[in-house]
């Protein structure tokens, strides 16, 4: 059963700090790579961070790498986006996605230099972040 679902988006003004939330099914989490990407209004979508639930390992987009973090639970399958210091420009659907078998999914992103949205099979809905300056 394929299951990505996001939860946490809102408005917030700038300078605050949101919480995204990712709810994957437990054979993807502890298998596959996990990203977050999101899609401006009129931009392409686009890798904000890929990450390996189970180890050390993440790639973040240069132009968040100084204000977001992950975390996850392991207990619950859940994988958390942390958003600092946003910005107007920070605004944007963002999706939770699962790639694929984690070591191979990290190499490849850490080799090509960015994160494809067609890279990454399985995708949540969606969550709708709003920045207001």
């Amino acid at each position: 059963h394929v299951q990505l679902v996001e939860s946490g988006g809102g408005s917030v003004q700038a300078g605050g700090s949101l919480r995204l939330s990712c709810k994957v099914s437990e054979w993807m989490y502890t298998k596959a790579c996990i990203a977050w990407f999101r899609q401006g209004p009129g931009k392409e979508r686009e890798g904000v961070v890929t990450m390996s639930t189970s180890g050390d390992s993440t790639y973040w987009a240069d132009s968040v790498k100084e204000r977001f973090a992950v975390s996850q639970d392991d207990a619950n399958n859940m994988v958390y986006l942390h958003m600092d210091n946003v910005k107007p420009e920070d605004t944007a659907v963002y999706y939770c996605a699962a790639g694929g078998e984690a070591t191979i999914c990290m190499s490849a992103v850490k080799a090509a230099g960015v994160m494809l949205p067609r890279a990454f099979a399985y995708w949540g809905q969606g969550t709708q972040v709003t920045v207001s300056s």
